[in-house]
């Protein structure tokens, strides 16, 4: 989203301030859908029906792999089935080169279209410049092909229409602008055009953030577009349009105000019933997904019961937890037997990852990090392997082998975003200790200090987070352990937020670098949730 940076913390604080004790499904009910529907980072989501599976597209930031792609076949349920893409640039901003960085750009704000038996994904990328359409004939196996355009187009939902394709997108004012038939690149003396000017002004008259986000759909003869905005000293507000004609000319109104809960788009059912998917900001954890019931009067759609979101569905939840959203990992890939590892979908990579400085087989059932390069602290480092945290608590366990790092080396478990901490081991010429460490990213400088020290009589540790997200307590305590089962705490809890250097829910993170001499390697033998 395009904020003006002055009112950051109020936009913050605002959050926290609207903070609620809720449940996740797996929390509360094995049967009964519940909202939040994931308690996990999965923002601007887009939503289609194939028959009778839904499909959702993601934002992933910084990620990579990026744009996650999920299945459902209920609408609550979601199954992780792949990414649109491996790493979307190459350059010093996608590599933490030269001491540039994409954190919080990357890829943003997805559209998910299914159009003649063929999938399509579009996202744009601040730190390039440009908009990226993909697309696949199977959204679960297939190889994806790769479009590019030179222009950034904002928040775009792509459209196909009566044997034309466009791109509708903007902030505040929202636009349209046609591609070529086949979506794969603008088309020469295509429309071009503006269809709503000043599309916030339905919800007030000052914004944090103006209209955006939008997503496109057809019901009856008419185009309906989803906006969000967020009035000044007010909440993220759900907008929709209408017309007759995809130009317009349109009318709006505000038909959700809860909580903050906005953003997204609608999806019926085979059965004829129709929900809002969206999202709600809910601290350190992230943008948490909700459904949201809708009915039909006179051809406008009504969000919620008596204009709230219900906290429980007339759904029937079959899975226990997040799914494969989330996995532990043994490193046991020796079935696989080749370099070309595809690591469990759960885990994505800060930025680009480096193929020469990790590795599943060079020591089989254990994740090797070797440090191609010296680094200055987490933030500058290549090759760290990330899931979501989730609520309402979350535990993270890894054992660590240390035996090949070199002096001046770091590795460890962390818990990342730019406000971050990590229990780690540093070795030195003299042995090795075990460290809690607590920095932070602003103004694009980092500032990292140690909290605790601990001689590590050993070359074998475990290494455990704890994450409390209950009542947006967001906090994160370190914690060690010599045998497994007895644990000792380490340093200071951590006081996790949610900021916009980043823009993402906090990662737990595998990681290690190098301070003095490349060539060090930490083992990884095992990655545990509870």
């Amino acid at each position: 989203m395009i904020l003006r940076m002055g009112l950051v913390a109020a936009l913050w604080a605002l959050l926290a301030c609207s903070s609620q004790t809720e449940s996740p499904a797996h929390a509360v009910s094995q049967t009964t859908a519940r909202n939040p529907l994931i308690w996990a980072d999965v923002p601007d989501p887009a939503v289609i029906r194939v028959g009778d599976t839904y499909y959702m597209s993601s934002t992933t930031m910084h990620m990579n792999p990026g744009v996650p792609l999920m299945k459902s076949t209920n609408l609550v349920d979601w199954e992780l089935i792949g990414y649109a893409y491996d790493t979307l640039a190459d350059g010093d901003a996608s590599t933490l080169s030269n001491g540039e960085q994409s954190y919080g750009r990357g890829s943003w704000a997805s559209s998910l279209r299914y159009h003649n038996g063929r999938f399509y994904v579009s996202t744009f990328a601040n730190h390039t410049g440009k908009t990226y359409i993909f697309s696949s004939d199977d959204i679960e196996s297939g190889e994806w092909q790769r479009a590019e355009i030179d222009e950034l187009f904002h928040d775009a939902s792509l459209v196909f229409d009566q044997g034309r394709a466009f791109l509708l997108y903007g902030n505040n004012d929202i636009n349209l602008v046609e591609l070529t038939a086949d979506a794969s690149a603008v088309k020469p003396g295509g429309l071009r055009t503006t269809v709503i000017e000043n599309a916030s002004s339905i919800a007030g008259e000052n914004f944090w953030v103006p209209a955006e986000g939008a997503q496109v759909s057809k019901r009856n003869g008419y185009y309906y577009i989803n906006l969000i905005s967020w009035p000044a000293n007010g909440m993220r507000t759900q907008l929709v349009y209408r017309a007759k004609q995809l130009t317009g000319p349109y009318e709006g109104r505000v038909v959700l105000q809860d909580r903050g809960i906005a953003q997204g788009g609608l999806i019926d059912t085979p059965e004829g019933d129709w929900y809002a998917f969206l999202f709600r900001d809910f601290g350190a954890v992230g943008r948490i997904p909700y459904l949201v019931p809708v009915r039909w009067q006179n051809d406008w759609p009504v969000y919620g019961v008596d204009g709230k979101v219900p906290e429980t569905l007339s759904i029937t939840s079959q899975q226990s937890g997040l799914g494969n959203l989330v996995a532990s990992d043994d490193f046991d890939y020796s079935e696989i037997g080749s370099e070309a590892v595809a690591l469990k979908p759960a885990w994505q990579w800060n930025h680009n990852p480096d193929a020469s400085g990790w590795s599943v087989t060079e020591r089989p059932g254990y994740l090797s990090l070797t440090n191609q390069r010296i680094d200055q602290g987490l933030l500058d480092t290549r090759n760290t392997l990330t899931q979501r945290m989730f609520g309402p608590e979350a535990r993270a366990t890894v054992a660590l082998d240390t035996t090949h790092l070199k002096p001046g080396d770091v590795a460890g478990l962390a818990a990342l975003q730019a406000q971050y901490g990590f229990v780690g081991v540093e070795k030195t010429e003299t042995g090795a200790s075990l460290i809690m460490v607590s920095g932070q990213s602003k103004d694009d400088k980092v500032t990292q200090s140690e909290q605790a020290r601990v001689a590590l009589p050993q070359t074998k540790v475990y290494l455990q987070i704890r994450a409390d997200f209950k009542d947006q307590r967001d906090l994160a305590s370190f914690w060690y352990s010599l045998d497994g089962m007895h644990w000792n705490t380490l340093g200071t809890e951590l006081k996790m937020e949610y900021t916009l250097p980043h823009f993402m829910g906090y990662r737990f993170a595998l990681f290690s670098y190098a301070t003095q001499t490349p060539g060090g390697r930490a083992d990884f033998d095992f990655y545990r949730l509870e």
